[in-house]
């Protein structure tokens, strides 16, 4: 059996790493941090204890080509504090985003997509949502 402890990082790829860096870093505001010194360009980030790492790869193979949210798509998650002050914060920085705030799934859920088209959810407990 396999001792799990927790999700470490996710790694995208995408293919233009200062593009990239301006939507993760500039928009989104989240923290950048030390890499090591790869051969090739990329970005890490901490969202809590976990990180997402940028790789820069323009063949991936991975990225959607279509611009259209389908939250049955491959996405990762970040746990966010307030729904209505992360969905305000997105619309202020002009990203598109899709709301699922009843969501089955028992999260109330916002997605949205990065310039590479990899798609993004924000999520809380639906119990924590207010009247916004």
């Amino acid at each position: 059996m396999i001792g799990f402890e927790s999700l470490h990082h996710v790694s995208l790829a995408v293919t233009d790493i200062d593009r990239a860096k301006d939507f993760y870093g500039n928009i989104l505001g989240l923290k950048e941090i030390d890499r090591p010194g790869f051969d090739f360009p990329g970005a890490w980030y901490q969202i809590g204890s976990q990180q997402l790492h940028l790789i820069s790869y323009p063949g991936s193979e991975t990225i959607r080509e279509k611009g259209e949210m389908e939250t049955k798509d491959g996405h990762f998650a970040i746990r966010v504090k307030d729904y209505h002050q992360t969905l305000n914060f997105l619309k202020k920085q002009n990203v598109d985003v899709l709301e699922k705030p009843d969501s089955i799934s028992g999260f109330a859920q916002i997605f949205c997509m990065d310039p590479d088209h990899n798609l993004i959810e924000f999520n809380v407990d639906q119990s924590s949502l207010g009247n916004g």
